[in-house]
């Protein structure tokens, strides 16, 4: 008998041609690269620095540059962050889909980038963080094949999981996303429990799946990840990403050693590539593969929202063989 959260999958259904939804929040990325983090009241200077949209804008972007139908279910505000997230989705294509805007600005993130690609964050919540269940209610979320929720969804404590209520409402022909990003480093395992309940897919990275499972092997986690739905996915860098599905062992999908330059957004690379691949009918491990080099050609690039075209990742594909 199949588990209660149970969607189609490869094998017993056509693949679902309609797109992405994404309810996890946008944010503006405040970038700068730097030779080492300072020193407590130390002043360093940064080597480069962009402001552009984050958060959940990068899976969003991803998705669509691999040929995805996507559109925004999270909140917007008012103010000059809410403005160049807006800006930016549309130049996307990107729909968004709240009718209600917020009367404060979009949250931003301070993400500091050292030498050799690693980072640092620090949050600041904003209006993303203000929809209500009235809002997510709203949303068409029965003309989608897929939702995407991440930790940028997640409330502050005693605040009442909306986006999890949501999640566990959504019609069963839409197939949801968890990915908990590095937030749920700081959140009791309790508190994802729901999302996790409705989840049909997970796509984690080593260090968030540990956190999820207890399992410090990306083989291990991703088993225990994907039991009682229909898969997993554990990022594991460089290296490429852990595939589970249910009632079948793990496999490796080997990963494309690149030159990085900046590993901001690269989870978020994949994740938007992978649902696209699914979208467009590639198998599971064949859309794992196409995510693997999205996300490799990401890190080649400075920024959070650097995911490659369709064309890009094909090319690069058919260049390794």
């Amino acid at each position: 008998m199949p588990p209660a959260n149970h969607s189609p999958t490869d094998a017993d259904a056509p693949p679902l041609r309609r797109g992405l939804l994404q309810v996890s929040g946008v944010v503006i990325d405040v970038l700068q690269k730097i030779e080492r983090l300072p020193r407590p009241g130390e002043e360093i200077h940064a080597v480069a620095g962009l402001v552009s949209a984050g958060g959940g804008f990068n899976a969003l972007a991803a998705a669509r540059r691999a040929g995805a139908d996507a559109a925004y279910g999270g909140a917007l505000g008012r103010g000059q962050f809410a403005d160049l997230a807006r800006a930016a989705l549309a130049a996307e294509g990107v729909a968004a889909l709240q009718a209600r805007v917020q009367e404060v600005d979009q949250g931003f993130c301070v993400v500091l980038v050292e030498r050799g690609g690693e980072r640092a964050y620090v949050y600041n919540a904003g209006a993303e963080r203000q929809a209500t269940a009235e809002d997510l209610a709203r949303l068409p979320a029965a003309d989608f094949a897929w939702a995407l929720i991440g930790g940028y969804a997640a409330p502050d404590p005693p605040a009442r999981d909306i986006f999890a209520e949501w999640l566990l409402g959504l019609p069963r022909s839409v197939r949801p996303m968890f990915d908990p990003t590095p937030l749920v480093l700081g959140l009791d395992p309790s508190r994802v429990a729901a999302a996790l309940a409705r989840a049909d897919w997970v796509s984690a990275n080593r260090r968030e799946a540990e956190a999820l499972t207890g399992e410090g092997e990306p083989e291990s986690s991703a088993a225990a990840l994907a039991r009682g739905r229909e898969g997993a996915v554990v990022r594991d860098g460089a290296r490429g990403c852990w595939l589970a599905r249910e009632g079948t062992a793990p496999r490796p999908i080997a990963g494309f050693p690149v030159a990085a330059v900046d590993t901001t957004g690269a989870g978020d690379a994949h994740v938007g590539a992978f649902i696209a691949a699914l979208i467009a009918g590639r198998a599971a491990d064949e859309a794992a593969r196409f995510a693997n080099a999205a996300a490799a050609l990401s890190v080649t690039r400075l920024g959070a929202a650097t995911a490659p075209s369709l064309a890009e990742t094909l090319a690069f594909l058919a260049e390794r063989g």
